[in-house]
């Protein structure tokens, strides 16, 4: 039987990347036509090897840029002016993409404003501890203080 190499994950032989033995017919009749296979030769795998190779570097070094992120961010402190009333309160609100201008303007990281969990906008001047989402499941806590504009 003839190996081949997975394309593209295929439901019944397994996951992209995968060397699995197949029939001639099949990988020659459905696999190859439709993209998602084609024949194992040396030169074949060891191409194969060496983009598995190259994808778990880039995924291990973007998790550890991820991690310096966090880092950066755990110890950065925003501080928000806005115009406040006498009593304290805001005559605006304070929103994610607020934090999220005033994260790119502090430190150079573009993060989305989805990425910015609040329970609500601030609406009143004091300190608040923001939880931003730097990489999927990966959270950084930012002291954010928010001041009256004089």
């Amino acid at each position: 039987m003839p190996e081949a190499i997975l394309l593209q994950d295929v439901e019944t032989l397994g996951e992209q990347g995968t060397v699995v033995d197949v029939s001639k017919g099949y990988l020659r009749n459905y696999l190859i036509p439709r993209k998602l296979a084609q024949p194992a030769t040396k030169g074949a795998i060891e191409t194969i090897r060496q983009r598995q190779a190259a994808a778990e570097r880039a995924a291990r070094e973007a998790i550890e840029k991820a991690q310096e992120n966090v880092n950066l961010l755990n110890r950065t402190v925003l501080t928000i002016p806005q115009q406040a009333g006498a009593d304290g309160r805001l005559f605006g609100s304070v929103t994610a993409q607020d934090i999220a201008t005033a994260i790119r303007e502090a430190r150079g990281l573009k993060i989305d404003k989805r990425n910015v969990h609040m329970p609500e906008p601030i609406k009143n001047v004091g300190t608040y501890m923001v939880v931003v989402e730097v990489v999927d499941g990966v959270t950084a806590t930012i002291k954010t203080m928010v001041v009256a504009k004089k």
